[in-house]
């Protein structure tokens, strides 16, 4: 596997001095792969989309061939118009597009094992999230830590027979992917019945994305894990969602305030805020079924932005918000380093009680690319102390953790900090004096321009009123 992520991945370099970037590179290879697999299992495609013509073909020749051959796959329905929708070649260089030609068709994709060829597909999203940085944390979520959520969840289609798994901001689909991956290791290898084999591939994973470019790499991701899943382009957040609801939902939202600058006018949310995770966060409450579990991916920001309070007291009204998780620093390193974030664990119709929270980020070394990569070892402790109960109800106790990571807070307690998560603390930072833990520069400045951005929101609610016609003094008076 990693021969083969080797050898497409080198070339990439070499296509980096003709202006194709990584993102540009990996979307080329889905494309060229699903047509070899295509060809491998005799799929009938439309007339002029064949790989041996397109193999055939140089020159300019090869050029228009791939271009047109593009444009009618993107014009079919089904998986094959999802995944060539607005499909566009990126090659200005025949001989470039020969080459990748020539090394996607040296290896027979269909006879390698599922695990094999997707792992290798997998491989090069990592590594495009990895060096691409720019934007590429906005759909690539760390696969230790997407595995610690799963193993926690516990996504399991064999509980009833319309059961189904959601991520409404899903990137390239990592948590749909892990998910499947999970039943896999839980059956032995996916020893399933032919009912269950058809319900799990094709009425089981689902998910939405706002761009085109990572709902087409999901699509591809799933399809070379033998799944055929829905994956809808739209917004989340300001679409309503139709009647489905989902025993399921894992996901992470993507982060900033960019391009959210007004709420989203729906009726199914409590709290009117264009902050986009807490507008998330109301969105997945919805879409949940009742009895439905969440685990959601979220900044430090969101836990203290303005509305932050309103909404995480709805959610404890409706939903268990029964675990906090605190990642440690840099655990989206290199994409977002300097971004604090938490999971936030919940299940819908039952009020909250009690809210425990591990923290995993105090007094824990900053993860780095080189250095301190991400490993499961970070999350071994608190996958032990939430306990095997997917809902969050396995027995638990403080002393789980020796290093007094892990404590409980009664309703009460949230209601008495205006339900601001964030200011549930008790360890203290004693790396303050360790040079090598200051945080940096980089850091500060995501810090910084996180705290902007919800000052930012609160000024522009602010003008909104009054764009409105609302009295700001009048609100005060009347408020106090």
């Amino acid at each position: 596997m990693s021969d083969i992520v080797q050898k497409l991945w080198g070339f990439c370099h070499t296509l980096r001095h003709e202006g194709i970037d990584y993102g540009d590179y990996i979307e080329q290879i889905t494309y060229l792969l699903f047509l070899k697999m295509a060809h491998e299992r005799g799929r009938e495609l439309p007339r002029g989309c064949s790989w041996e013509s397109l193999k055939e073909r140089s020159g300019t020749e090869l050029n228009d061939y791939y271009t047109e051959l593009l444009r009618t796959l993107g014009r079919q329905e089904g998986l094959l118009g999802d995944i060539f929708s607005g499909a566009l070649s990126r090659f200005h260089n025949p001989v470039s597009l020969k080459k990748l030609i020539g090394l996607i068709d040296e290896t027979e994709w269909t006879a390698l094992d599922i695990d094999v060829k997707a792992a290798a597909f997998e491989g090069l999203l990592e590594k495009a999230a990895s060096e691409g940085k720019k934007g590429a944390g906005q759909y690539f979520t760390p696969r230790i830590l997407i595995k610690a959520i799963v193993r926690c969840m516990k996504p399991d289609p064999r509980v009833h027979n319309e059961f189904t798994i959601m991520d409404p901001a899903c990137g390239t689909g990592g948590f749909l992917v892990c998910s499947y991956e999970w039943l896999k290791e839980q059956t032995g290898g996916g020893a399933f019945d032919r009912e269950l084999a058809d319900r799990i591939k094709h009425r089981t994973y689902f998910g939405k994305d706002l761009v085109e470019r990572p709902r087409r790499l999901a699509l591809m991701n799933l399809f070379l894990h033998n799944i055929d899943p829905e994956i809808q382009l739209g917004d989340s957040i300001y679409e309503l969602p139709d009647s489905r609801r989902y025993d399921v939902v894992l996901t992470n939202p993507p982060f900033g305030t960019k391009g959210a600058n007004q709420a989203p006018g729906r009726e199914d949310f409590l709290i009117e805020t264009s902050n986009k995770q807490l507008n998330f966060i109301q969105h997945v409450m919805t879409i949940l079924k009742p009895g439905g579990r969440a685990a959601i991916v979220v900044p430090d920001n969101v836990l203290f932005a303005d509305q932050a309070g309103a909404v995480f007291e709805d959610l404890t009204k409706q939903c268990s918000l029964h675990t906090v998780l605190r990642l440690p620093n840099g655990t989206f390193s290199p994409y977002s380093p300097g971004t604090k974030t938490n999971v936030i664990f919940f299940q819908k119709g039952i009020p909250t009680e009690t809210t425990w929270i591990y923290d995993g980020r105090t007094n824990v070394p900053s993860i780095t690319k080189k250095d301190r990569p991400l490993t499961p070892e970070h999350f071994a402790k608190f996958e032990e102390c939430y306990g095997p109960d997917p809902n969050g109800r396995s027995p638990r106790s403080p002393q789980q953790s020796k290093e007094d990571r892990w404590r409980s807070f009664h309703i009460t307690e949230l209601k008495e900090r205006d339900f601001k998560i964030d200011s549930l603390k008790w360890l203290r930072d004693e790396g303050l004096g360790d040079l090598d833990e200051f945080v940096s520069p980089e850091d500060l400045a995501t810090e910084a321009i996180e705290e902007l951005e919800a000052a930012i929101e609160g000024l522009n609610a602010i003008v909104e009123m009054l764009g409105n016609g609302v009295n700001i003094h009048e609100l005060d008076s009347s408020s106090s």
